[in-house]
């Protein structure tokens, strides 16, 4: 199983979910991709992507499971991948989004559709909760980071990572607008276990 968890304020509808649901259809792996529309709540977030895993983990043994993770999802994966044992890719991940995400407290909207939703103050604490202070293996986790990134420092993020295979693409965005061309070399991060 591959596991996508997207970011803060995004959606299954975002462009790196539509590539990767297309990358695997076209491949006729539709069935090992899955990409949840995840809660505000970072603590029902990850308790989604648990019932998701465990459910794959009662039939599967981990080194059969990656995920990947954009943005505020990359800081989920991380908290996943150390837990479960598994790989994961990181695009453009959060590192501190109790930092990042302070300010966005309150109603709010998604990208992808007109849906409203709130980002309640406890929920920094919940980011708190999960936080990854120093990864144990480094061997398990990708990261693709963007030196153009507009809304997070690829700089702390190469420092968070270190050790871990690392690919810094030098311009573009936070949303890596070239993903398709990084594709390839994401799932095949995934499918190396």
């Amino acid at each position: 199983m591959i596991l996508y968890l997207h970011g803060f304020r995004s959606s299954p509808a975002s462009l790196k979910a539509r590539l990767l649901t297309d990358y695997f259809a076209a491949r006729e792996r539709a069935a090992e991709f899955i990409c949840p529309q995840l809660p505000a709540s970072p603590a029902q977030a990850i308790a989604l992507a648990q019932r998701l895993i465990n459910q794959h983990l009662d039939q599967n043994s981990a080194e059969e499971l990656s995920l990947i993770g954009s943005s505020l999802g990359g800081f989920y994966a991380t908290y996943l991948a150390e837990k479960y044992n598994c790989r994961a890719v990181l695009i453009n991940p959060a590192v501190t989004p109790p930092r990042e995400l302070e300010k966005y407290v309150g109603v709010t909207t998604a990208y992808h559709s007109d849906e409203v939703f709130e980002f309640k103050a406890e929920y920094v604490e919940e980011l708190r909760q999960l936080a990854v202070s120093k990864i144990s293996r480094p061997e398990r986790y990708f990261l693709l980071a963007a030196t153009g990134d507009e809304v997070l420092d690829w700089r702390e993020m190469v420092a968070h990572y270190p050790a871990a295979k690392q690919h810094v693409i030098q311009g573009s965005d936070h949303g890596i607008s070239e993903f398709a061309d990084y594709l390839d070399l994401v799932v095949a991060f995934c499918d190396a276990a």
